[in-house]
């Protein structure tokens, strides 16, 4: 794989990864529709990784938190942080079992597809902006339930379809939950950490077990370039949501959706 590309498809996880866009849809259909290669699944999880060292960098007061909270949990000791912990493992359990079976039985190759990309970002971009205009604005996460997390972990399931948007659907559900744009937003990145990282450590292993060292060095180059422009995307996205609503990206993912439609029926 060439540099040119290796950045290319860097570029476009770090910059789509966190916002309610679909980066795996965009990583699709650089190959799909240009005359590159098809990337395959490992260069796709290299650059998430990439994304995910950015987010751990850009919330490492949460991260903080978080070690502390494990730390209450070990000691049995009630804490906002300890809860926070509960809730991220109790949001990731629904997509690590529903995206093992998807990646195991090959369905996950199925849904890779340009057309269904296209229905997805046109009808979850709907519903994400219909959950931003009418949501409520009044919750923080220090008034996240156990049940609301489980409704968070589901509504991820949803994005392993491509073209919904991991970040898109859980800010969805999170808003209509009633919760602050930024405090969506923030669940939203610090629930990329243990989904990210457990498929990423899944596949990472597959890669490391091909002995491919070419792939290998690949993905250490596609990683460390996502990690930069995802730290930059995360850092503009969180500043813009403290003034707008998210009806730019809704106007986008209608933008992208019905070109595809228009790209692959006429």
């Amino acid at each position: 794989m060439t540099i040119e590309q290796l950045i290319l498809l860097a570029v476009i996880q770090g910059l789509t990864e966190f916002l309610p866009v679909s980066s795996s849809a965009h990583l699709i259909l650089l190959p799909a529709l240009t005359e590159l290669p098809d990337q395959g699944a490992l260069i796709d999880v290299s650059v998430h990784l990439g994304s995910l060292g950015a987010v751990v960098v850009y919330f490492w007061r949460d991260m903080i938190g978080l070690f502390q909270g494990l730390g209450h949990l070990a000691r049995r000791q009630d804490s906002f942080e300890a809860r926070l912990v509960l809730y991220l493992v109790i949001a990731t359990l629904p997509t690590l079992a529903v995206g093992y079976t998807l990646y195991k039985t090959g369905a996950a190759e199925v849904l890779r597809s340009a057309e269904v990309i296209a229905w997805a970002t046109i009808i979850f971009g709907i519903v994400l902006y219909a959950a931003d205009y009418f949501g409520k604005t009044v919750r923080k996460l220090d008034s996240m339930t156990y049940g609301n997390a489980v409704l968070v972990g589901v509504a991820q399931t949803i994005a392993l379809i491509p073209g919904t948007s991991r970040s898109g659907i859980t800010i969805t559900m999170s808003r209509l939950l009633g919760f602050e744009r930024t405090e969506a937003a923030r669940f939203s990145m610090l629930l990329a950490i243990p989904t990210i990282a457990a498929f990423g450590l899944y596949t990472a292993l597959e890669l490391m077990e091909s002995g491919n060292a070419v792939l290998q060095r690949d993905g250490l180059i596609a990683a460390g370039l996502a990690f930069v422009s995802a730290l930059l995307a995360i850092a503009i996205f969180m500043r813009l949501l403290q003034s707008m609503t998210l009806l730019p990206f809704l106007i986008y993912r209608l933008v992208l959706g019905f070109g595809l439609l228009a790209y692959i029926y006429l």
